[in-house]
């Protein structure tokens, strides 16, 4: 792979991050304003929810993978730039045309640039740094991600409180805007024109709707009780789909990458980190607020100690895996977020703060992981598959955390009794310890030092 000019990486991962940090505040942002907009709107909350968040969610889900396939055809920095576009216009719309029918296409426009764009970021990353700072990207990258989504209610309030909620879809513009030219501005020049290729084969839209029904069915299946029934269809419909997917020329999803030790390690990890990490964003509320009736502020407060360490560690575990290798690093963060699940399914709750300290070593433990199990999964993938490997392991980020909230709400129930609140808490947090468990394995898949030598390969 050629290099990167010195400047480039800087301005590209401005733009990188700029884009990709849209989507989770947008997931976030628009949470506190739904009270105002079902006030002005006249709409029933509930329906509100489904049609600018849950559609937004289901969308990103659906759109990952054939996202991340359309950069690999037309070019990352295109798709980039394509999925800006295509964010632009749904935010706009929204801001426009604020009435429910046009806010629910807009969210959905929004969610389908947000799946081109995290993917197209995430591959190029891949594809336009060097092997020996790509860890640290990948750690900054996370970090940013976090903030994004972390700081999006307080984004959002401060916006609704003082421009009104269509202000929401319209700060995502100059933000784009500011994205869209330090993506191009330097770009290396575009090489002469080649040969004709060969015809290139169809984009795959028989597999991404195949792959896109099996999706929704499983996420409203784990999501909702009374829909369990859609998660057995999108389960049997990937059944068709693998079919189909073996036999067709482009493949939205090609399988060998699940041949690739890196990749399936550090997908896997992702997807149990986020198992964990989100069920146990909701349970801690849920316990807090039956054993000590405390406000969301207070437990938001308190869950800040997690989130807050994660952002904080994660830049400095991506330096660790330039370092030491993605394995050790990984092995660290997954047995450090382990140490904390056990501690808080162990330890008793007498007040709501007996939790900071495993919450802290929980996050610690995920801000570690999550450079080097990213970086060594993008790194063992060829060059040219790297937008559809990154969507990929969006999908199972997505799937992880749904997983997750379905295991809980089995788990929980309303019954107020202290004693059977902690034991559900300690049940709960017993079965995620269980997946943070299992990611000690899935480290142990990543390579043991750089992978310079497998990303070198996988460039030409």
């Amino acid at each position: 792979m050629a290099e990167a000019s010195s400047r480039l990486p800087v301005r590209l991962l401005a733009a990188i991050a700029l884009s990709a940090a849209l989507a989770p505040l947008n997931s976030t942002m628009v949470a506190v304003a739904l009270p105002e907009m079902a006030r002005t709107l006249g709409a029933d909350s509930g329906a509100l929810r489904q049609a600018l968040v849950t559609s937004y969610l289901l969308s990103g889900i659906v759109l990952q993978s054939p996202g991340g396939k359309l950069g690999d055809r037309l070019g990352h920095r295109r798709a980039l730039g394509l999925g800006q576009l295509v964010l632009s216009v749904g935010a706009a719309l929204a801001y426009l045309w604020p009435v429910v029918p046009a806010l629910a296409t807009a969210r959905v426009l929004m969610a389908a640039g947000a799946a081109i764009v995290v993917p197209s970021a995430t591959a190029l990353l891949r594809t336009e740094l060097p092997p020996e700072v790509r860890g640290r990207a990948f750690g900054a990258f996370g970090a940013v991600m976090g903030v994004a989504a972390g700081t999006g209610p307080t984004i959002g309030a401060l916006l609704v409180g003082s421009f009104g909620w269509t202000s929401i879809f319209l700060a995502n513009v100059p933000v784009l805007l500011l994205s869209a030219g330090l993506a191009h501005v330097g770009a290396p020049p575009r090489p002469a024109a080649a040969a004709p290729a060969a015809p290139r084969a169809r984009f795959d839209v028989v597999g991404s709707a195949l792959l896109g029904g099996s999706l929704v069915g499983l996420a409203l299946g784990l999501e909702a009780a009374h829909l369990r029934w859609a998660a057995a269809l999108g389960a049997l419909g990937l059944v068709p789909f693998v079919l189909w997917e073996r036999r067709v020329a482009d493949p939205v999803v090609d399988f060998s990458l699940f041949r690739r030790r890196a990749f399936v390690g550090g997908s896997l990890i992702i997807a149990l980190q986020n198992f964990a990490m989100y069920a146990t964003m909701f349970e801690l509320p849920q316990v807090a607020g039956r054993l000590f009736h405390v406000g969301p502020r207070d437990v938001g407060t308190t869950l800040l100690a997690m989130m807050g360490t994660m952002v904080v560690v994660s830049p400095f575990a991506g330096r660790g895996s330039d370092r030491f290798g993605p394995r050790a690093v990984a092995l660290a963060g997954c047995s450090l977020a382990l140490a904390g699940m056990v501690l808080l399914a162990a330890r008793p709750l007498g007040a709501l703060s007996d939790a900071i300290p495993a919450l802290v070593m929980l996050g610690a433990g995920l801000g570690l992981t999550s450079a080097p199990s990213q970086s060594a999964a993008m790194s063992d993938v060829p060059r040219e598959k790297s937008g559809m490997a990154a969507g990929l392991t969006a999908t199972m980020r997505y799937l992880g955390g749904i997983a997750g909230l379905t295991v809980l709400g089995l788990v929980l129930t309303d019954r107020p009794e202290g004693d059977v609140v902690m034991r559900e808490h300690t049940m709960a947090t017993s079965i995620f310890g269980a997946a943070l468990l299992l990611t000690l394995g899935c480290a142990l898949l990543l390579p043991g030092r750089s992978a310079a030598p497998a990303a070198a390969a996988g460039s030409r």
